[in-house]
């Protein structure tokens, strides 16, 4: 065996995991073996309280000798017990099929957090005026202090009601943004760890902290809808710092510290903006020398949530990117416009030159009307405006502080200097920080422009939970999106520790009935909970969790949430099965095609909506499978045939309600068909057939184009090919009239996913200001399936420990590859035929080690492939 890299806890699936919650990690590592056939038939794991001790070979915490096991993901840690503050550090040695050991892995290292009563004895402290009211300045605190001697190990741990930035002798503390993440603050706020050891230094040392209204206190929804958490804001920090000789030093929050609302942020909300006044920065004041004379004594906050600590789970929120502006305009006199090339979500960084006490006024839209100037109806209430008031200095920059905005393009107008240039405008990417895992490329240009822009706007919306859109006012956790597109943004990028994340705030908002929130974490102030397709992302994620990484932990954590929420659904079924919405609105296939139209925008068919019992019942059946294979996974035989019983008793009673003998489905709808065989809701397969047959009567009829909203477009292309319509896939993916992917693309230039498909046309403008995004990433989950067929890899096992190849050539694509970084190594394919009309393939394989495959292509045989790289000549049958 040539080596392996450890990669982490991936129980925590963090870059840096520092802080960590858990008392029992577990821990990976993954071959670097490209040899053929290479696998793992034992490891020694060792771990020492020290890397001296590590490299010294004196493992004082763990030993596990010699474990005959292939498996190289999640073992749980079993030494020495951690307590608060304990440094592990770990390396391991595989063996091969040879028997031969590898040389020992690079260390790695993982840091328990503060846990237990007693470990946080900082003071949540905050300025003396309420925040009741929008427009009052962010404050800022500041407490100075010696160390004795220089620092050998220094973590600072940090909580906050709002938005906390914290910076250690003038520097950021790190580089994390919209600290400390966003959850129900009311239950659970996330204690965020930092190492700062590099910041700090023998004598005088300064933390300084400016907090921000942020999801806490600031517009949430409605425009007169603040301090949803409550009215006070506040922050937390314990600094603690170990000295070479053995000592310590604490340095915590309390009354001792100094704050001052003369701040230049002025006022800062995530829906409308900051206003930032550079006349009032007091240069130097969170470093040494600073005399804060006027800055009142701290007031420690009683009247705040009594909320639970828990470490963040995830990776922060943090600048991925800048963008430089590509185009300049002027459509009216002295409002200039930046164009990015690109709709995205962060903020600008300005260069700006101004007379001291001009007002530079800073507006983003995601399209521009006909005459050039910015389109900003469709944001709604949410006035995402930024003002910065000069210094006056020759040369001054801007970054706003607590705010985000999605955007293309930038106006700015005010009294200018000197007008600014392409080259004083930046875009900053910001967004939750998640390795790209997945990439795709094919000869048709516009499906790789499809691909990019079902990616940006997972970029955009994944901002601490999976947001609907970035840019007006709403920006939540809506489930119904998060849980159609979840296997393609697990495709695209490592999610597992956003996704653990998110799953405590869905496991915050369930309700005591055990019905799931629609949004999470949930913030409207009256019940909204319950609705199919939305409230089931709370099954239906941690169950594609599992499937891409393996991980039984979530399956265990959630167990008993996701189990009463299928007590739910038995209580608002009739005894037979069938879910009844008589009494209430539901979303049902949201913004699907109810009345399509030709080019010049006239009906071709009306088309009813599918019926929102038939959804339902869908999904409580869904639901109910995925908990049978839940429960396999984690060994509870009762319950498999517990909810094995149930499944089978909700679709027999969805085949009675809703299909009739001759396999109509009711409403006859595509997404009516789509979920009935998309959910495996029918065996029968002379029924099947004459279902795929009405399927493909429903899109033909329909000139080739779909009619489905959000529940219905996920299934779309991946039931077509599953039951060999691959022909009317290609042909709907490849469509580029109205409505289409290819649509928003070619007629709209679009650079992410809209929330309609007709957002705007060329020929008939924009779309309903109330309710049209152009950063909305649901009808994105075409990812899936460009993944899985186009591309042509899947999982075959839980993981990726077997992977299957199975491209599914089709339309006038003659080549495709794909690429995704699995917890084993990266498994791709390539593969190429000489014309759209060629049967024969190269394909080009790289299995990952200690891993398996099959590879499946229509007409041949499947095949099954060691690790290693291959390359195959293959004729299937024409098709």
């Amino acid at each position: 065996m040539k080596s392996c890299t450890p990669i982490g806890l991936v129980c925590e699936f963090l870059e840096n995991p520092l802080g960590l919650e858990t008392r029992t990690p577990r821990l990976s590592w993954r071959l670097d073996d490209p040899r053929p056939g290479a696998c793992q038939t034992a490891y020694r794991l060792v771990a020492a309280s020290s890397a001296a001790k590590l490299a010294e070979g004196k493992y004082d915490l763990w030993d596990t000798g010699r474990v005959t096991s292939s498996n190289t993901l999640d073992i749980p840690y079993a030494g020495k017990a951690l307590r608060p503050r304990d440094a592990v550090f770990w390396r391991v040695m595989v063996w091969g099929k040879d028997g031969s050991p590898s040389p020992w892995s690079d260390a790695a290292t993982f840091e328990i957090g503060l846990f237990g009563r007693g470990c946080v004895t900082a003071r949540w402290i905050g300025a003396r005026k309420p925040r009741t009211r929008p427009g009052m300045p962010a404050p800022m605190f500041r407490k100075a202090f010696s160390l004795d001697g220089e620092p050998v190990r220094a973590r600072l741990h940090v909580s906050a009601f709002g938005d906390l930035e914290m910076s250690v002798n003038g520097r950021p503390a790190s580089e994390d943004l919209f600290v400390p993440g966003w959850t129900d603050y009311r239950k659970r706020v996330q204690l965020v760890t930092w190492d700062v050891t590099a910041l700090l230094r023998k004598g005088e040392n300064v933390l300084g902290a400016m907090l921000g209204d942020g999801w806490f206190a600031g517009t949430m929804v409605w425009p007169d809808h603040r301090n949803h958490y409550g009215p006070s804001t506040a922050f937390l920090a314990q600094l603690e710092v170990e000295f070479a000789d053995g000592t310590s030093q604490t340095i915590v929050t309390d009354t001792s510290w100094r704050y001052t609302e003369d701040s230049p942020v002025r006022s800062s909300d995530h829906y409308n903006g900051e206003t930032y006044d550079a006349r009032r920065e007091h240069q130097g004041w969170d470093s040494p020398g600073f005399t804060a004379t006027g800055w009142q004594k701290a007031i420690e906050i009683k009247d705040r949530p009594n909320a639970a600590f828990c470490a963040r789970l995830a990776d922060g929120v943090r600048r991925q990117q800048r963008l430089a502006a590509r185009k300049r305009t002027e459509p009216t006199p002295g409002h200039y416009v930046f164009d990015f090339g690109q709709n995205m979500v962060g903020r600008p960084r300005l260069s700006l030159r101004g007379k001291s006490g001009a007002a530079i006024t800073i507006r983003y839209a995601e399209m521009l009307n006909p005459d050039g100037t910015i389109y900003t109806d469709n944001y709604r209430t949410a006035k995402s405006t930024d003002v910065y008031i000069c210094r006056g200095d020759v040369f001054e920059t801007y970054e706003p502080h607590f705010t985000f905005h999605g955007f293309r393009y930038v106006e700015l107008s005010g009294d200018f200097s000197v007008p600014p240039k392409c080259g004083d405008v930046e875009g900053v990417v910001i967004h939750s920080t998640m390795a790209q895992t997945g990439s795709f490329e094919c000869s048709d240009p516009i499906a790789n422009r499809l691909w990019s822009n079902l990616n940006w706007g997972q970029r955009g919306n994944y901002f601490d939970v999976p947001t609907d859109c970035p840019q007006r006012d709403e920006r939540l956790g809506w489930t119904g999106d998060a849980q159609v597109f979840v296997r393609t943004a697990a495709f695209n990028r490592d999610i597992a520790a956003f996704m653990t994340k998110w799953m405590r705030d869905i496991a915050d908002a369930q309700h005591a009935d055990g019905a799931f929130a629609d949004i999470d974490p949930d913030v409207f102030p009256v019940a909204n909970a319950g609705h199919c397709g939305y409230a089931d992302a709370g099954v239906i994620v941690p169950w594609t969790m599992y499937l891409t990484y393996g991980d039984t932990g979530i399956l265990r954590e959630h167990y008993g949430a996701m189990s009463r929420w299928l007590e739910w659904w038995q209580g608002v079924c009739t005894p037979d099965g069938v879910v009844r919405y008589r009494d209430c609105w539901h979303y049902g296939d949201w913004l699907a095609v109810d009345c399509p139209v030709d080019e010049d925008g006239n009906p071709v068919r009306e088309a009813a909506p599918t019926p929102t019992d038939l959804l339902a019942t869908a999904y409580f059946a869904r639901c109910a499978g995925i908990m049978v294979q839940v429960a396999k996974a984690l060994g509870r035989k009762e319950d498999v045939r517990r909810f094995a019983a149930l499944r089978r008793k909700v679709a027999a009673a969805y085949r009675r309600e809703f299909v009739t003998a001759g396999g109509r489905v009711a409403g006859d709808t595509q997404t009516g068909y789509l979920v009935t065989l998309g959910f495996g809701l029918v065996d029968d397969k002379r029924t099947i057939a004459r279902m795929v047959d009405r399927l493909a009567y429903l899109i033909e009829s329909r000139d080739y184009s779909l009619t489905t909203g959000f529940l219905g477009t996920p299934l779309l292309c991946p039931v077509l090919t599953r039951f060999g319509r691959s022909d009317l896939a290609y042909r709907l993916l490849q469509r580029r009239k109205y409505p289409s992917w290819y649509f928003q693309i070619l007629d709209g230039d679009a650079t992410t996913m809209w929330e309609r498909w007709n957002s705007y046309s060329s020929r008939h403008g924009f779309g309903d200001v109330n309710m049209n995004s152009f950063n909305h990433y649901a009808y994105g989950a075409i990812g899936e399936w460009l993944y899985a067929t186009v591309g042509g890899i899947d999982l075959a096992e839980p993981g990726f420990r077997k992977i299957r190849f199975a491209p599914v050539p089709g339309g006038d694509i003659i080549w495709a590859r794909a690429a995704l970084a699995t917890r084993h190594g990266t498994a791709s394919i390539e593969w190429k035929r000489a014309n759209a009309n060629a049967t024969a393939l190269e394909v080009t394989l790289v299995v990952p080690p200690n891993t398996t495959a099959v590879l499946e292509l229509p007409g041949s045989a499947p095949r099954e492939l060691a690790s290693g790289r291959h390359r195959l000549h293959v004729k299937p049958a024409a098709r």
